[in-house]
């Protein structure tokens, strides 16, 4: 008797950590979507800063049809840029969250909506396709560490 006490006590045990595990999944699912939103959020508010403390430090920004954006400082430049030229209306539809170890992740998303090119104040429809790969920090916040882009409507 005492022997099968021992093998529900485990099996107890383990079935815990695994709701545990699974509810750390959950919780960074939430916090990933999070993330997304408020990324979505500061893009369509045109705000640098906001779109800025998503990143990590070495984060990287491909958008299409142009180099690749290295580190910090250069996503600030580039999304300056960005939003001196146009003003987006977006929403992101999420796709997928894939959790590939305890700190990295990527999602893959599609966006539509409306960019005003702000030169001229013509408002054209705007869809995408993206692809992020995220990190967690040592704070347990997700960031975008990586992000890549392309147009699913062609001009």
């Amino acid at each position: 008797m005492k022997h099968r006490l021992t093998q529900i006590v485990v099996a107890a045990a383990v079935m815990m950590g695994s709701l545990s595990v699974a509810q750390a999944a959950d919780s960074d699912q939430a916090k990933i979507r999070t993330l997304l939103k408020t990324y979505e959020q500061a893009l369509s508010a045109s705000d640098v800063a906001g779109v800025v403390k998503l990143y990590t430090k070495d984060g990287v920004f491909m958008p299409q049809h142009s180099p690749s954006v290295v580190g910090i400082d250069a996503i600030e430049a580039a999304y300056e840029a960005v939003f001196k030229a146009i003003d987006l209306e977006v929403e992101f539809d999420i796709a997928e969250i894939a959790l590939v170890t305890d700190d990295w992740a990527f999602a893959r998303t599609n966006s539509a909506g409306t960019t005003t090119i702000n030169v001229t104040g013509d408002k054209v429809a705007e869809a995408n396709q993206e692809l992020f790969v995220l990190q967690k920090t040592t704070g347990g916040d997700w960031k975008i560490a990586r992000y890549s882009f392309s147009t699913t409507k062609a001009r």
